[in-house]
């Protein structure tokens, strides 16, 4: 698997096809594996984050989920095959699921919305053993109650929204503890599921804009999408800013 250093990031060059074979893998051997979905904006947290920079070269599996990562690649001569969308992966995730009998815990988000969430997909894929929901929070009072609920669920697929970096701290934390097979971080992806939030058409995924529709939606976001531009300058005029590991 290549494996591609941007900025000092690690970003695995894998399709969605593999990362779900991957899954199933993890799932069969057991473990505990962590997945985290790799963005521009995770790339530049992680230069002035050295605690979430550790999680990320210590996660078993960094997803190429931004354009911007593989116009980065293709820029500085290599390549990412295909963007790995943390947002569609889920999903396929429930899907394969379905078909393979995980079962899968779904963890974060605001109040009602993980079950929200684990209706429509129920509702989608009959055969898929969503085996609890929780929105709870990363915090220290709120955290050994709901690793002693995901232990008692004997849980293959964990999701986590907590929003990154919390989410991918909250499980290389506490991954050990839980001893899950499949642990990722999926941002807003309950949201968009669920319908609290609505995700950019399909086009302007396709042409690497998701992020202008994210802006127009949630202006708010606007100081974090300064980091856009920041991590293209970095790219453009870094010496070795992208390259094969």
């Amino acid at each position: 698997m290549k494996t591609l250093s941007i900025l000092s990031t690690p970003v695995h060059d894998v399709t969605y096809a593999e990362t779900l074979d991957l899954f199933s893998d993890y799932v069969k051997d057991g473990g505990v594996h962590q997945i985290c979905t790799v963005n521009p904006e995770f790339v530049m947290t992680a230069q002035r984050a050295p605690e979430f920079m550790h999680v990320l070269h210590n996660a078993d599996l960094c997803l190429p989920d931004g354009q911007g990562l593989l116009w980065a690649a293709k820029l500085k001569g290599t390549q990412l095959r295909e963007r790995v969308a943390g947002s569609t992966l889920m999903y396929k995730i429930a899907e394969r699921a379905a078909e393979e009998g995980w079962r899968v815990f779904l963890l974060g988000a605001a109040e009602g919305v993980a079950n929200k969430t684990a209706k429509i997909l129920e509702e989608k894929h009959p055969d898929l053993k969503i085996v609890g929901t929780w929105s709870g929070s990363p915090s220290a009072e709120d955290s050994p109650g709901i690793v002693q609920l995901i232990i008692q669920s004997r849980v293959d697929v964990l999701l986590v929204a907590y929003g990154a970096p919390k989410q991918d701290l909250w499980i290389y934390k506490y991954g050990n503890e839980l001893k899950v097979p499949v642990m990722m971080g999926v941002g807003g992806s309950f949201d968009f599921v669920a319908g609290v939030a609505k995700r950019a058409p399909e086009w302007a995924q396709n042409m690497g804009i998701e992020w202008l529709h994210r802006l127009v939606m949630e202006p708010w976001r606007w100081k974090r999408m300064l980091a856009l531009p920041k991590f293209a300058l970095r790219v453009i005029f870094g010496k070795d800013s992208v390259k094969v590991q």
